[in-house]
């Protein structure tokens, strides 16, 4: 029997104004990075994790300001915990998804076998169930478009729209500190273009867009952050990975 965490989540300092916090118990090569930002008028919280701790509780003292919760996009381990919040907001083409928790397109249905027990190294609590297990709906969920921006006093971020990996996906971009906050659209590890939402040919062009913004940190949905030169290699890596083969004739002719 598994045991039951005395804590779900843990938070790491990165900078004055940056945590990110994640659910340790939970397989490391899924779990999410749930990014927190503070401004001088608001604070800023990308992605909500699994939902099956209460992570408003847990950012009790982060709640004097207003808080803007952004989900990167509608899967259920970055926007599981968003139902708990009162300012919510994912890109227009998931609102509908987040608002009535959607579990197809939140990729909780059997078709896709994402959310084992085994994934669990501790239990959230006592009777928690896999088998169980469904993300709350999200009905105040507000929306955004591309070049939306998010005002924290001090910083302010704008909207990218970015789809390829899902319809909304989104990057959050601070221009004056170079700092993107890319979710699922780029991190250091295999991305998913194949869900039945995922669209290729929206994704190469989402991943050619990136080359041309100027970042200096990439704080992403899953791992690691990185800088502007690993950001670069990955792109390019997955654009050339998706070029077409030249046809028998083309590969013949001399350079």
């Amino acid at each position: 029997m598994s045991q039951i965490a005395n804590h779900w989540f843990n938070r790491e300092r990165i900078g004055d104004d940056l945590y990110r916090i994640f659910e340790p118990y939970y397989r490391w090569h899924s779990r999410a990075n749930i990014w927190l930002v503070t401004g001088r008028d608001a604070n800023l919280l990308v992605d909500t994790g699994l939902g099956v701790a209460s992570l408003k509780s847990y950012l009790a003292r982060f709640l004097e300001k207003p808080l803007f919760v952004i989900a990167s996009h509608v899967h259920f381990d970055h926007a599981g915990g968003c139902h708990e919040f009162d300012d919510v907001r994912i890109h227009a083409d998931e609102q509908t998804a987040l608002r009535t928790a959607s579990q197809d397109e939140m990729l909780l249905t059997s078709q896709y076998d994402l959310l084992r027990q085994a994934d669990f190294e501790k239990l959230p609590y006592a009777d928690f169930s896999v088998a169980g297990y469904t993300v709350k709906p999200c009905p105040q969920a507000g929306r955004l478009q591309h070049g939306d921006v998010i005002d924290l006093g001090d910083k302010a971020f704008e909207v990218l729209h970015l789809p390829g990996h899902s319809p909304g996906s989104i990057g959050l971009y601070d221009a004056a500190a170079g700092r993107l906050f890319s979710g699922d659209v780029v991190y250091d590890g295999e991305l998913l273009d194949e869900l039945e939402q995922s669209v290729i040919d929206n994704y190469v062009t989402s991943m050619q867009r990136l080359l041309e913004i100027p970042v200096d940190e990439v704080r992403p949905g899953h791992y690691q952050s990185f800088d502007r030169r690993r950001l670069h290699t990955l792109v390019e890596s997955y654009l050339d990975s998706k070029k077409a083969p030249l046809c028998p004739a083309e590969a013949a002719q001399p350079d």
